[in-house]
């Protein structure tokens, strides 16, 4: 069961990678959505096996979970949401201007780009 669920974290994490090098926002809002499951699943895989509450002052033996993980998972969740909702605010606004969702080189980076190759030219 373990190397299925870590089977399934490589598999999402190597589809959101591959989503977020697109350059379409709908892509890159579903590639990050898809890194977020593979780490809350990451989480709850580092969580190990399920256990008593880890109250304080349990008297009884055996096995405690351990509250780390699912706070972190919370954590994860709270920021992908944040996360999410920004680039669902860029990808609507690039919609509105320019009926298009494809995110475009940025104009200064293509000027230093042709000075550097100029440069390499003349050297």
């Amino acid at each position: 069961m373990i190397v299925v669920t870590a089977l399934a974290v490589g598999a999402l994490y190597a589809l959101g990678t591959y989503l977020l090098l697109q350059r379409q926002l709908t892509r890159i809002v579903i590639g990050l959505a898809l890194m977020a499951h593979g780490a809350n699943l990451l989480l709850l895989l580092a969580g190990g096996r399920a256990g008593r509450p880890p109250f304080v002052g349990g008297g009884q033996g055996g096995p405690v979970a351990d509250p780390l993980p699912q706070a972190l998972a919370l954590t994860a969740i709270v920021i992908t949401f944040g996360v999410t909702s920004f680039l669902l605010a860029l990808a609507y606004r690039s919609w509105v201007i320019d009926r298009d969702d494809e995110v475009e080189d940025d104009v200064e980076d293509r000027r230093i780009a042709r000075l550097a190759h100029r440069r390499e030219k003349r050297s």
